[in-house]
């Protein structure tokens, strides 16, 4: 265990959801902390700084970084700010996890990934909006990509089964959300308050609409794409209420390897900051007689659109990912606020799509400029 200890470890987005909880990880295996980046809450980031004494704090803005400075005036901590204080605290250790929510995670991911660093990928937006762009990067410098999304991380796990080439689908699992078994007309009055009421897990609130609208599976079916090199046809979306089957892979005699674990992200958490190796877990273990059985549905494809919109955007390799993506963003902030109904997140986001979608994303620089342009399309018309 000794080499793991020895590992040093960036957090990006570390007082999110995710962020809380590798930095549990980190203690309980011992792990040095070098950096830690959030948005708003200085007074959360204070708190990680002070226990986990990490060399960098970056925060987006200026008035956040002064005010951090002030708070850890007596800490050797160095306080930086904007795009340059994220990218050099993604590089600051030997693995960055990248939690930080939506495109800001693209530009520090591709920096670590410059400097051959592992990249612990849970902001699957990187991989929604350039995936192309990315893994081509990884591959070049031969930096490591482990995914910690659960279901990718099942995925890759479940792959050490058989060779590449044996692979012939993988069955992605979705819980279904909270308005499983509900017709498309019966969801015009959903509130936020019920949409954030999630069976299975605890998460922030983008990602808890995006799985109750059942967008956050199709974001995720892209992000396999880019991660396992296959195409969309070879990735089935399964609905399994339980949330014990993390996901599944096929092979060419038609045997299923599957991942399965209580729903707990700190599992694919640690298993990035830990693989090739497998260590004790704060995990609880699976009680299959407490469990008692497992169901498995094909998704409603009409009565959650958003998953059909991104599987019909998954083979195209124009801006209609990251314009979906963006647009979707935006589009939930105003669910939240009230601004937008439940089924008119979709009809946004499509509309986003329909009008930006064909655009160019050859790039970085291209995929930031479609980010910023559905943006502005979602807020001038329902803001």
């Amino acid at each position: 265990m000794e080499d793991i200890i020895k590992r040093k470890i960036s957090v990006l987005g570390s007082t999110g959801s995710i962020g809380t909880q590798t930095l549990e990880c980190a203690a309980h295996l011992g792990l040095t902390v070098s950096a830690i980046t959030g948005n708003r809450n200085v007074r959360l980031l204070e708190e990680q700084a002070r226990r986990f004494r990490p060399g960098i704090v970056a925060v987006p803005g200026d008035a956040e970084a002064a005010e951090l400075k002030t708070a850890l005036a007596d800490t050797p901590v160095r306080v930086l700010s904007g795009e340059g204080g994220l990218e050099e605290a993604a590089v600051a250790g030997d693995t960055v996890v990248t939690a930080i929510m939506g495109t800001a995670g693209l530009l520090p991911t591709m920096a670590a990934i410059k400097e051959k660093k592992r990249i612990a990928l849970a902001n699957k937006e990187t991989l929604v909006c350039a995936g192309h762009i990315v893994m081509a990067a990884a591959r070049e410098h031969g930096a490591e990509v482990i995914p910690v999304d659960s279901e990718h991380s099942a995925i890759f796990q479940s792959m050490a089964g058989g060779r590449k080439n044996e692979v012939k689908r993988i069955l992605l699992t979705a819980s279904g959300g909270p308005f499983f078994g509900m017709k498309r007309e019966d969801m015009v009055d959903i509130t936020p308050e019920q949409a954030l009421k999630h069976p299975n897990w605890t998460m922030g609130a983008k990602i808890t609409i995006d799985s109750a609208t059942m967008m956050n599976k199709g974001l995720e079916v892209i992000e396999a794409m880019h991660l396992f090199s296959v195409t969309p046809e070879m990735i089935k979306v399964v609905v399994h209420r339980q949330s014990i089957i993390h996901s599944m892979v096929q092979f060419c005699d038609n045997t299923v390897i599957a991942q399965l674990g209580t729903p707990d992200m700190r599992t694919p958490i640690q298993y990035a900051l830990t693989y090739p190796r497998r260590l004790p877990s704060l995990a609880a273990e699976p009680d299959f007689a407490d469990i008692g059985g497992m169901t498995f549905f094909d998704p409603d494809l009409d009565a959650f659109p958003c998953l059909r919109l991104a599987l019909e955007t998954a083979g195209r390799t124009d801006a209609a990912p990251a314009v979906m993506n963006a647009a979707n963003e935006v589009a939930v902030e105003l669910f939240l606020r009230k601004k937008l109904s439940f089924p008119g997140i979709y009809d946004a986001v499509a509309q986003a799509v329909a009008a930006l979608g064909a655009g160019s994303a050859d790039t970085i620089e291209d995929t930031l400029a479609r980010d910023a342009e559905a943006r502005e399309f979602i807020r001038r018309r329902y803001d």
